[in-house]
């Protein structure tokens, strides 16, 4: 077996010829060494070349984003339900005083937070996200459905514990996985493409909780928001068996990509970063990569960064209890919570294909920021009905159209070796979802409307998120002055930058 190769394929597996037109042998003791273009890539014209590009990403999109977009709404209606069955009874069902409803909402968190980075590190290690991430969506689905067995505080806590602490398997995973498939410049749409599936599911969760709880109440003897659990979980469960089928682990072992097609997959990653994530696996541990990326300092601006952003977005945790606040029922509150969503949708696909387009990172991530800023201001200055709304159409699309080209900016920033980026992804991730705990009791009903204290957090967090995207960029950019000058920089092409071209994008 190659020093190379990846502990799950046997030497049979791999096309030998293949393995000797991308050099890993011939490199295999010359990591600094340039390697040569497979002899297909290097065949062709640049006119060849853009063409068969463009024809691999139309292909790979087709077949990764509409089963990883829909995987990540189940994952967030799975999470998020509970507001809808708030609605619906749960509380007064369970018998929920005081802040015990708030902290049912705040333990999954806690439980996404203790899994996020060992279970990025098993991905990266087990090297089958195809089996490893639908797996853990029959596990959650399984959790999910079991909600609606709850009979008290105590079976509530212990259910949304455990479904975060297998949820929290996905999104850092899913990133991880796309940053395995796609070059930096593609990594923008791409991640706010996954991300359109937690906005839809937020734009379509009030929609779906108000058929069921205006049309299963006390069906079979069950109250709706029991209903509401069942069958948004078995919904999990079927997805997941069939995303088996679809999903592919890494372009070097795909088997619906023909040799040419993988040897071009393979060559433009390593043109971007100066490897791709199959070949350097065997040696990629858990602890080196995590020790790789938490001794680099743009792990902390970024994780910085994106902990402010995700805390400035925890309004949607609340976001019916919010709406409600505009005073109309409970089945208008819960339509009243698509527009913002889909108008999210629209925005935070224009502003990372703009992003990946331009190779901007800094503006596309701010700028959605400053709106976010005026929004909450609005919010706690009013209680007129129409510009509260108004206030609650901006503030999604804001923060969530920065936050998606944020996410692929952490790929961006610290793209190698793989092990470093899925500890970084993982453990951004996870630190920003900290923001979650504390925020799951900054909505109290007492402070209704206008959540004059959330708000406020909300608006200070969006404008720190602001400063340190602002650290961030002239860090990268004295970094990139060094590389212009032919001086070794942690993270970029080492012994190759110049001739290679590598930059962080900024």
């Amino acid at each position: 077996m190659s020093p190379h190769a990846s502990p799950d394929l046997e030497v049979a597996d791999i096309d030998k010829s293949y393995v000797d037109n991308v050099e890993v042998i011939a490199n295999a003791d010359k990591p600094n060494a340039r390697k040569e273009a497979p002899a297909y890539v290097a065949g062709l014209s640049p006119e060849e070349r853009e063409k068969a590009e463009k024809a691999l990403v139309r292909k790979i999109d087709i077949r990764l984003l509409p089963m990883i977009i829909v995987m990540y709404i189940l994952n967030y209606l799975d999470r998020n339900n509970i507001a809808a069955a708030r609605l619906a009874g749960l509380e007064k069902d369970l018998g929920l005083v005081g802040n015990q409803y708030l902290t049912c909402v705040s333990i999954l968190f806690v439980g996404y937070l203790l899994m996020q980075i060992p279970s990025n590190l098993l991905l990266n290690k087990f090297g089958k996200p195809a089996i490893y991430l639908p797996t853990a969506m029959i596990l959650w689905g399984i959790i999910s459905t079991a909600t609606a067995a709850a009979q008290n505080f105590a079976g509530l806590v212990v259910t949304r514990f455990f479904l975060g602490f297998i949820e929290a398997a996905y999104f850092p995973g899913c990133l991880y996985f796309l940053s395995a498939w796609y070059t930096r410049k593609e990594l923008g749409f791409r991640t706010a493409a996954l991300y359109s599936g937690s906005l839809l599911s937020g734009a379509f969760s009030g929609l779906i909780a108000a058929g069921i709880t205006s049309g299963m109440d006390y069906k079979m003897g069950l109250r709706a928001w029991r209903w509401l659990f069942i069958i948004e979980g078995a919904i999990t469960i079927v997805v997941a068996v069939i995303a088996i089928f679809i999903l592919p682990n890494f372009p070097r072992t795909t088997s619906w990509l023909t040799e040419e097609e993988k040897a071009l997959a393979t060559w433009r990653l390593e043109e971007d970063i100066g490897e791709d994530d199959w070949v350097d696996s065997e040696h990629q541990s858990f602890l080196h990569g995590a020790k790789l990326a938490f001794t680099d300092p743009k792990t902390y601006l970024l994780m910085l960064m994106i902990l402010c952003i995700v805390s400035s977005a925890s309004v949607t945790n609340f976001f019916p209890t919010v709406v409600k606040t505009l005073k109309y029922g409970n089945i208008e509150t819960l339509l009243l919570t698509a527009p913002p969503y889909c108008l999210a949708v629209i925005c935070a696909f224009a502003n990372a294909w703009h992003a990946d387009r331009t190779g901007e990172r800094y503006f596309h991530v701010t700028l959605p920021l400053y709106v976010s800023v005026a929004a909450f201001i609005l919010a706690a200055a009013t209680t007129g009905t129409a510009p509260r709304y108004v206030s609650m159409m901006l503030m999604v699309p804001s923060f969530y159209s920065g936050y998606v080209v944020a996410l692929g900016w952490i790929s961006n920033t610290l793209p190698r070796p793989a092990s470093k980026r899925a500890a970084a992804l993982a453990g951004i991730n996870c630190v920003s979802n900290a923001s979650s705990i504390y925020a799951s009791y900054m909505y109290p009903d007492s402070d209704a409307p206008r959540f004059i204290p959330a708000m406020s957090v909300d608006c200070a967090t969006a404008f720190v998120a602001i400063l340190s995207a602002t650290a961030l960029r002239f860090l990268l950019v004295r970094l990139n002055q060094k590389l212009d000058r032919g001086e070794a920089v942690e993270g970029s092409v080492p012994g190759q930058a110049s001739s290679r071209g590598f930059r962080f994008l900024v």
